[in-house]
Formats: structure tokens, C-alpha cells, sequence
């Protein structure tokens, strides 16, 4: 038997093995219990990255530990194929989005199965797949019909020289990516799925999902954002129109000094006077450069432009100026802010700046705050003042009254606000879903009957980049008959948001083959909600809500059971190295960099942060370079064993070839004594050092399997069948307990398996089984093995700690005390001196007390 560990030879083999015999593909069993494990699939852009390994490790570590403990496992992997990425790749490569998505799926489907994930590839598809998008469309029809799906008209990202919407990354500066032209906004009738009508729902459920972070929960709680409080209205000066404002603060309303207003407001264009055209439309284009997300941002400048109109304070009647404001947007509330510049510190600091009035309307209790001694707003509670009517009230039964009071005179209403908006998933791209829709001049827009589904995306296209989506220009596909009335009509050319499809494919993959519909109830019955579901913190609120939004959807629409998709969410950590930057030639590779200076030019690197591996750093580690150098079993096992799962993990060679180093052990451990534990057996009992290694053996089983089992804590599950090999390794006698070192050797593989299992099942092999190890399930630990015949006590004179001594478990009092005294060290100490007290610590230690 060779000694020598060769993983490519190993892997290569135990690959194939998997590939002709199909160990993990999964059917339904009503005699089993059903476990369903999914990582959130990933887009085919051609190369694994250390992400990937690292994901897909953690998942195949959980879906093979919990076949070995006889569950039956479903755990599937697709593809998420549409999408902007590939229809940039093709204009750039001069291809076609298809031919680079299928070809990058091979690509990836290869690089995965070297890293022995164990998935039942009988279930792949991709969303690109007509077979499985004329389902998508199917669902969309259905929603269209009961009012869940419907077009308005939506501002969208529009390049006038490249004829064509621009998604957010898109816009870069304000300006298009790809030709560097001004951005301007643009008004489109857009497809809306109404996720709002199911606000309270996803709200509630927030508080009935114990398996998920809480971070996560109270991420996507922002993001639904109810809210209850007071629609107000502010008559315009001189004009009939209302500028309406939610708040959640109508105790403050008397501090309200003047109206902020999103840039994008209908009421804009009424507003603005002729002497403010000019500085409010430059003002607006500067805005309109400005990212979504920043303008919210807390660190942002906040900028703003007088209008020239007045609106009126309906509680106390002044007239207060309308500004507009970089900080608010349409899509929250709606779009208008009554500032209170005293009492809210956004609008203190844009007050402050302007130089407008800033009046305190809420007193603390014991002191009296002056407006023009104020250095940061007042948020906290107390009596109201500068408020009429209601001076001397709390702030919070201010609140109620105030809004009574609005109410009474038609001002103001109590009402409930949510920051959630409908989910446009109209895109004015090529490579996506086509949907489903016929416009007609004569019936309007008419549903694609369900017997035409698909509607396939034409293949016969060329991506250019400019003039928009192609859809929009090929006859071929554009031009359709009414399906009502049969006369000359046009189907949409946009296509659905790519996360439509990732927001029911965890469903799909419980019957991908169905013929009948979009799920077979009764298989996705069985298996849905997915158990385990694994991806990264960033989709906390967009793809995670989607898909609780679309479950709750297929279940009203007859096709599931259940209410959520997913019963446990891990979000794990990112992979991260050290970067490297020349003041000259920026990011460099490792290989460009000799003796700490760079080899183009010769200056010294600096050594930047510890970042999220990356292109643009030029800091990744290439997994396929990994693997050819120590194998699949070592990538797998320092992504699992250098940090816990939902932490960060730190790029570290001197890790990755300690951990090569380990598999070496265990290999040398078990080839080394092959033949001296062939046909041994574990005696029924044992004493001495033996007992010690059949006690730690127990102690790696239980350990192992709490810290695998719910609690993902594989880095500590790893440290310890480590120590169990230490243990092996300083085992003396072997000779004499054969059978105590194969339990442990064999207990190492089998504990490894999930983690290692190209390795695992090779040792298996050679320690005499023809089962593999994953089916010879998962082992378990003997409680009577786990208990000591031998304690070791710390013995401490007055306290200090001078000896230890080894006594039986069983052993009393007065036979410890003894031990103790007649120990040679002890002596040492109480020699001559008087003995006053000894106390015994039961299981820990004696102390002696000497004068």
C-alpha cells in the first residue's frame, strides 16, 4: 500500500464513482424524513471563485452529514442565466448571450463537480431554459388575472445616445457606463407585481422565522417600513393644489418652517417662479447625477434650492417656503417632508445651512431650549410649546390630539405608511423572460393564451448595445394576431426582472421534469419549505423578500402548501486577502511583487486592508490553481476549518498547507496500521491508556456531532477530530489494543466524511468496507464510554498550585486527602509545617492549608 497521499488520483477516482452511480440523487420517500438543502445558485459568469468553494463546502457539508444520519436530501444545483452580465459579455466578446451562458454553465458545471459537491445534477436546469420560463409566464398570467401584476407609468435610467434604460450600476457618475453621456430620467409605462398587498403578511412572518439571523429579519422590517401616523395636507399659496406629507411626528407639526420636496415630485413644474426656473433646473440636473442610495445616505451633503412658492402650516397658518432637497425621494412617503429643524437633525443642518427659521416646539422637562442656542436638534420627549392650543402637553398624547384636531377641519387623517413599494420588473433588455403580453389598438393588452406558452426569446439577434433591447425592432417576434379579436397586434418587448426567476426556483427544483404545470403540489409538498438555505447577507432584502413574497403568492394560487420558503437562513462570511498597491501602477497581483517592491517599476508596495477577494484588487486566489496543487478535500477543508461560517475568512497559505499537511496524518494514520487492525475488534472493556483513547474517541463523536449538527460550528468540529488523531498518533499501545485504534480510525473517517469526502471514502475502502462511508450512516457515541475510570485533581498549597495527582473516579474522600498529602512534590511544601484544613473541590482539586 503506498503511503503517500495523492489527491488527484483520489478525486479523479471517487468523482467518477459518483458520476456512474448517482449516490445523491433524490426521490420522494414517505418511509424517511425529508431534508432539503440549497445555497442560492449562482450566475454562470464562467470561473468558480473562493466564494463559491467556500459556500457550496458549507452546504455540502450539512446535505452529506445529514444523509448520513438517514434523512433523505434533496440538494440541487441550476443556474441563474439571465441577465445584464451576459448581454455585456456578448457585445464585448462579439458573441451571442446564449452560446456565452451555456458555455460558461459546462464550464462551471465542471470546475463543481471537481470540488466533489454531492448534488443530484438530475435536477440542473437553467432559468434561461424555455422549459423552464413558459412555467414563469404561466405565473405571471395567473397574477395578471387577479390584479397582482399591472402596468403604470415608472421613472427609469435613460441614455438618449444609446436608446435604452440603464439599470443603477449602470450609471456611473450620473452618467452612462458605457458611452459616458448624461443620464437623464425618463418616464416608461413599467410591469409592477403588488407586493404591497401582502405588506403585513411579510411584516408578521418577520416574527415566526426563529431560524433566520435577525439581522436579516430586521433588515427586511426596514425595508416593508410600517409606520403609523398623519397624512397632512399643506394648501398651496395662491393655487388650489395640496402638498400631501405623511409623518409620523404631528406633535412637531408647529415647528414645521418650511417643505422639502423630492426633486422628481409631480408638483415641481407648478411650483417653481420664473425668477428660480434657471438655478431649480440646474439644481435638478445635479441631482439627477446623484445615486438613489446616497441621496438617503446619512453621510451625504444635504443640498437644496428655493422653489419660490409658499405652502401653508395648517396647524398654525404661517406661510413656510418649499425648497426641494437632494435627501428626499419620491419612492418614500410621499415625496414631501414638513421640516422641523429643531426637533429632527437632517433638517437642523439643511436649516442651518439655508439660514431658515428654526422654532422649538418641544420643551424638556426642567429645562427651557432656546432655538438660536440649539447646536444639534432636540429628538427626546417632553412638554409642547410655541404650539397654541396645546402647550403643556406631553409630546405623545400630542400626537393623537393634534391629529384629531386635523381631522376635524379636513387637514389631516391618521393613516399607516409603509417604505415598501411595488416591484417593477419590466426591463428593457433582450436577455431575459419575454413577457407575456399582446397589445392590441382595438382590446388592449391582452394575456398570452396559456396554450401559446412559451413565448420564446428569439435567438436570431445581434446585441450592439445601442438602440435598446432588439425585441423592440424584430418584426419576427413583434408582430402577433389578437387573440381576442384576431386583428394585426404587438407583443411587449420588455422582459421580466431577473429576480423573478430566482424567486421561485427553490420550488421548481422539487420537480424540475413536470410536464402539468409549474409544480407538482404533491412533490413540492414534500419537500418544500427548504430546510436549510444558504447565500450571502447582500440579498437580505431583495432577492430573500421576493421569494417569501412569490411563495406566498404560488400558495394563494393553489400550486404550495406552505406560507414560507425557507426555515433556516445562514448568511456566511465573504473571502478575504491581503491587497497589494503600487503608488505608480495601483493594484498588483502577488507575482508582481518581489522582496515587498513592485516589478515594473521597482518602488515599494504598500500593503492595503484585508479585502473581499476581487478582480479589481487583483487579490483572488484562483480555486482551480488550488486544487491542482493540494487538492479538492484541502480547498474544502480550510474554507470550512479557518473560520465559522458566518464570519469572514482570511486568506492564509501557511493555512491552506497546514491543512494539507493534516490529510497527510490521517492518511499515514490509517495506510500505516492497516495491517495490524484488519480484523480487530473493540474488546468489552479496556483500561488504562486505551480507555483514554476510547474515551476520547466517544468525546470527538459527541463533540463533532453537536457542533455539525444546527450549530455550523465546523472550524471547532474540525479542530477536534484533529486532536483525536493527535491522540492516535501518541497511542503506545497499539500492539496491545488493536481494536480500540481502528474504532478511532475509523470514527476519524467517518467523521471527516462530510468535510473531506474524496479522502474519507478512499480510507473507507481500505479499512475492509464495501459500502461507502456516507451510507454507513453517521456514528454515534457510547455514554458509558464518555465516563472516566480516572480523574486528574490540581493541588495547591495555600492556594498556589504545587502537584497533581490521578485518583479513581470512585475514590472517597479520606483516600483523596491521602493521596494528596503523600504526594513527593506536596511534601515538599508542608514539611515541618502544620496541616490546619484540607479542602477537596469535588472532580477539580484540592487544596491544603498550612501554618
Amino acid at each position: 500500500m503506498d503511503n503517500l497521499y495523492n489527491p488527484k488520483e483520489v478525486e479523479a477516482k471517487w468523482q467518477q464513482v459518483w458520476l456512474e452511480k448517482q449516490p445523491f440523487a433524490a426521490s420522494l420517500d414517505s418511509e424517511k424524513e425529508k431534508y432539503y438543502l440549497l445555497e442560492m445558485f449562482p450566475y454562470p459568469s464562467g470561473r468558480i471563485h473562493m466564494g463559491h468553494v467556500r459556500n457550496y463546502a458549507i452546504g455540502d457539508v450539512v446535505a452529506r452529514f445529514k444523509r448520513m444520519q438517514g434523512f433523505n436530501v434533496l440538494h440541487p444545483m441550476g443556474w441563474d442565466a439571465f441577465g445584464m452580465p451576459a448581454e455585456n459579455a456578448a457585445i464585448e466578446n462579439n458573441t451571442h448571450p446564449a452560446k456565452w451562458t451555456y458555455e460558461n454553465i459546462e464550464s462551471m458545471r465542471h470546475q463543481l463537480k471537481r470540488i466533489g459537491l454531492s448534488y443530484d445534477w438530475k435536477r440542473e436546469f437553467a432559468t434561461c431554459d424555455a422549459d423552464y420560463y413558459r412555467w414563469e409566464q404561466l405565473i405571471f398570467l395567473k397574477m395578471f388575472e387577479r390584479g397582482l401584476a399591472y402596468k403604470k407609468g415608472s421613472s427609469v435610467n435613460w441614455c438618449e445616445d444609446c436608446q435604452t434604460v440603464l439599470a443603477n450600476e449602470q450609471v456611473e457618475d450620473g452618467c452612462c457606463w458605457r458611452c459616458h453621456n448624461l443620464v437623464q430620467p425618463k418616464e416608461l409605462e413599467q410591469w409592477f407585481f403588488k407586493i404591497t398587498d401582502y405588506a403585513d403578511e411579510l411584516l408578521e412572518w418577520t416574527d415566526k422565522l426563529p431560524g433566520w439571523p435577525e439581522r436579516v429579519l430586521a433588515m427586511q422590517r426596514n425595508w416593508i417600513g410600517k409606520s403609523y401616523g398623519c397624512e397632512i395636507d399643506f394648501p398651496i399659496v395662491d393655487q388650489g393644489e395640496k402638498i400631501k406629507v405623511f409623518t409620523t411626528r404631528p406633535d412637531t407639526l408647529s415647528g414645521a418652517t418650511f417643505m422639502s420636496l423630492a426633486p422628481e415630485h409631480p408638483l415641481v413644474k407648478s411650483l417653481v417662479t420664473a425668477e428660480q426656473e434657471e438655478e431649480v433646473k440646474n439644481f435638478i440636473a445635479a441631482v439627477e447625477r446623484q445615486d438613489k442610495a446616497d441621496r438617503t445616505s446619512g453621510d451625504l451633503e444635504k443640498i437644496g434650492i428655493f422653489t419660490g412658492s409658499y405652502c401653508v402650516n395648517p396647524l398654525n397658518g404661517e406661510n413656510i417656503p418649499i425648497f426641494l432637497a437632494n435627501f428626499v425621494l419620491m419612492g418614500y412617503g410621499t415625496g414631501a417632508v414638513m421640516a422641523v429643524p429643531a426637533h429632527d437633525q437632517r433638517d437642523f443642518e439643511f436649516a442651518t445651512k439655508y439660514q431658515l427659521p428654526i422654532r422649538v416646539v418641544i420643551q424638556p422637562a426642567g429645562e427651557e431650549l432656546a432655538a438660536d442656542q440649539l447646536v444639534e436638534a432636540f429628538t427626546d420627549t417632553g412638554l409642547l410649546t410655541n404650539s397654541g392650543q396645546f402647550n403643556g402637553v406631553d409630546n405623545e398624547t400630542a400626537k393623537e390630539q393634534i391629529t384629531t384636531f386635523l381631522k376635524t377641519r379636513g387637514e389631516g387623517r391618521k393613516t399607516v405608511n409603509y417604505r415598501l413599494r411595488d416591484w417593477g420588473v419590466s426591463r428593457q433588455r433582450y436577455w431575459g423572460t419575454p413577457i407575456p403580453i399582446i397589445y392590441c389598438d382595438s382590446c388592449g393588452a391582452v394575456p398570452v393564451p396559456e396554450e401559446d406558452l412559451p413565448v420564446k426569446l428569439p435567438l436570431d439577434v445581434k446585441l450592439t448595445g445601442e438602440g435598446g433591447s432588439p425585441l423592440a425592432r424584430h418584426h419576427d417576434f413583434l408582430r402577433v394576431d389578437c387573440p381576442k379579436c384576431g386583428k394585426s397586434a404587438r407583443r411587449e418587448s420588455d422582459t421580466f426582472d431577473t429576480f423573478v426567476e430566482s424567486s421561485w426556483y427553490f420550488a421548481r427544483y422539487t420537480c424540475p421534469e413536470y410536464t402539468a404545470g409549474p409544480l407538482d403540489k404533491k412533490a413540492a409538498n414534500y419537500w418544500l419549505p427548504v430546510d436549510q438555505y444558504i447565500g450571502g447577507i447582500e440579498h437580505a432584502v431583495m432577492h430573500l423578500l421576493y421569494a417569501r413574497f412569490y411563495t406566498k403568492v404560488l400558495r394563494d394560487l393553489g400550486l404550495l402548501d406552505i406560507d414560507e420558503p425557507f426555515t433556516n437562513l445562514l448568511t456566511q462570511g465573504m473571502v478575504c486577502k491581503e491587497t497589494q498597491r503600487c503608488p505608480e501602477h495601483g493594484w498588483l497581483y502577488p507575482e508582481q511583487v518581489v522582496d515587498g517592491n513592485c516589478t515594473l517599476c521597482g518602488q515599494p508596495v504598500e500593503l492595503g486592508r484585508t479585502e473581499k477577494m476581487s478582480k479589481s484588487k487583483k487579490n483572488v486566489i484562483d480555486p482551480n490553481q488550488l486544487i491542482d496543487q493540494y487538492g479538492a478535500d484541502t480547498a474544502r477543508l480550510f474554507s470550512l476549518f479557518a473560520a465559522p461560517p458566518e464570519k469572514d475568512l482570511e486568506w492564509n497559505e501557511q493555512g491552506v498547507e497546514g491543512c494539507f499537511r493534516f490529510l497527510n496524518r490521517v492518511w499515514r494514520a490509517v495506510v500505516d496500521n492497516l495491517e495490524l487492525i484488519q480484523t480487530a475488534v473493540v474488546p468489552e472493556s479496556v483500561t488504562g491508556e486505551a480507555a483514554e483513547l476510547r474515551r476520547k474517541t466517544h468525546q470527538t463523536i459527541k463533540k463533532v456531532s453537536e457542533d455539525v449538527d444546527g450549530r455550523f460550528h465546523f472550524n471547532t468540529a474540525i479542530a477536534a477530530v484533529m486532536e483525536l488523531v493527535n491522540a492516535i498518533y501518541t497511542f503506545k499501545s497499539r500492539q496491545e489494543n488493536p481494536g480500540v485504534l481502528r474504532e478511532a480510525l475509523e470514527t476519524v473517517v467517518s467523521l471527516l466524511n462530510p468535510f473531506v469526502p474524496h479522502i474519507s471514502e478512499e480510507l473507507w475502502l481500505l479499512l475492509g468496507y464495501q459500502q461507502s462511508v456516507e451510507a454507513s450512516g453517521w456514528p454515534t457515541w457510547d455514554e458509558s464510554a464518555l465516563v472516566a475510570d480516572e480523574i486528574t485533581l490540581v493541588v495547591q498549597v495555600n492556594g498556589k498550585v504545587r502537584s497533581k495527582i490521578t485518583v479513581a473516579v470512585a475514590a472517597d474522600r479520606q483516600s483523596i486527602e491521602a493521596e494528596a498529602l503523600a504526594e513527593p512534590n506536596v511534601q515538599r511544601f508542608i514539611e515541618g509545617k502544620q496541616v490546619r484544613k484540607v479542602i477537596v473541590v469535588p472532580g477539580r482539586l484540592i487544596n491544603i492549608v498550612v501554618a
